[in-house]
């Protein structure tokens, strides 16, 4: 398991070059023949339900035969098998499933599987319909041994200053007393590292689990210190980055936690689901600016928050107001009073406005933010960190450590 995880970190696409293995006939008859056909450790195993198998350069296309009881998501089999084949070759993913049958009894929508199901008229009669499993809802999830609290720090689209609040936040949520990391989910563009001052830093792998690496303080992990050099995209499919994603979260040594900041990728795509669904959050902060169209694509990740039960803790105002290091004259240009009606609307409280300012870029960029410089925007971070404090407080007793302490 952990050669996959190192395998997967080692590997990275250029759009016209490709690091990926050949396809190794051998290694994927081997995957094929332990890997178990629900997410559990649970028989049959897939190579015991193939009935026709064919690679075709670097795409994999099988038929299987599902046992008649068969209950299991055939999306979420498509998704681990896709991702545990990239590492040896294999970029397409095809599965042709059939669906064993009596006479009299309708196949599977195969709309609602997301897959292609045929039946099998001569299969033995199944004891039960098969149902597709509903995925665990937040409340189902259990809490991380060592962190108190996982906050993630979210927007609706880029360029709206949303890791540098997540950096800040982190530090001054650690400033104000509490033991913080963060890990960086923004799988397709990492900023953390050069915004803490840890670019090109590799962490150490003790008992086959990642060490995060210390940052003014804080527990920090990216898939930027994992990948190389700045200068290569990572251009995996959705599969391969969740994957991607969960390993950072579950295979890292992480020390006791108040709060554990994911700095999440813009949008509501694979990445923000599948954490939704596998990793138990507290509670989301949303990062917007007064612009109308900013305001437009964070009410789509407050919905989308909504929907998986994920509480909505505030929403921070990035690039309120620009104030003349000339004249002093405060100018909004992004418009006005936004992120108020926002979070009036959504009945959640803004956590605080921040200045479009060229000392918090300047800090970022240099791995010293301002909470650490010290500069004018910092007791403005401080206080935010204070309310997003309060509102954890708000959400009761959801997580313990193993140190009994309670947020």
């Amino acid at each position: 398991m952990f050669d996959r995880l190192k395998n997967l970190f080692g590997q990275t696409q250029t759009p016209d070059q490709t690091t990926a293995p050949e396809p190794n006939p051998a290694r994927i008859e081997a995957l094929l023949a332990d890997f178990p056909l629900q997410n559990a450790q649970a028989t049959p195993t897939l190579a015991s339900l193939i009935s026709q198998q064919n690679l075709d350069g670097q795409t994999l296309n099988l038929t299987l035969k599902l046992p008649a009881g068969y209950s299991g998501d055939p999306q979420e089999l498509h998704d681990r098998l896709a991702d545990a084949l990239t590492v040896l070759g294999v970029q397409e993913v095809n599965l042709h499933l059939i669906q064993q049958k009596v006479e009299g009894k309708a196949a599977p929508s195969a709309t609602a599987q997301k897959l292609p199901v045929v039946t099998d008229a001569s299969a033995p009669v199944p004891t039960s319909t098969p149902t597709r499993p509903v995925p665990p809802t937040q409340g189902e999830l259990k809490a991380h041994p060592h962190i108190g609290h996982i906050i993630v720090v979210a927007s609706g689209k880029g360029g709206v200053g949303k890791s540098t609040t997540a950096v800040n936040l982190a530090l001054a949520l650690q400033k104000n007393g509490a033991r913080v990391g963060m890990l960086d989910a923004d799988i397709y563009g990492p900023s953390i590292p050069t915004m803490l001052g840890i670019e090109g830093k590799t962490p150490l792998i003790e008992n086959e689990q990642f060490v995060p690496l210390a940052a003014h303080g804080l527990a920090v992990l990216s898939i930027g210190n994992l990948t190389g050099d700045n200068n290569t995209p990572i251009v995996w499919r959705g599969p391969k980055a969740t994957g991607a994603l969960m390993q950072l979260f579950n295979q890292t040594n992480w020390p006791t936690l108040d709060y554990l900041i994911i700095d999440m990728p813009p949008g509501t795509g694979d990445i923000q689901l599948t954490l939704a669904q596998r990793i138990p959050v507290s509670g989301a902060v949303i990062v917007t600016t007064p612009q109308h169209v900013a305001l437009l694509d964070a009410q789509k990740g407050i919905e989308l928050f909504n929907k998986v039960n994920i509480p909505v803790l505030g929403v921070i105002e990035n690039m309120a107001l620009h104030v003349c290091s000339q004249c002093g004259h405060v100018d909004e240009i992004f418009g006005a009073g936004g992120g108020e009606k926002l979070g009036e609307q959504y009945h959640v409280p803004l956590l605080g406005r921040l200045p479009l300012d060229r000392a918090i870029r300047e800090h970022a960029d240099t791995g010293t933010p301002s909470v650490v410089a010290g500069d004018a925007a910092a007791a403005l971070y401080l206080q935010i960190a204070e309310k997003v404090t309060a509102e954890v407080g708000k959400l009761g007793q959801k997580h313990t450590r193993d140190d009994k302490r309670i947020f």
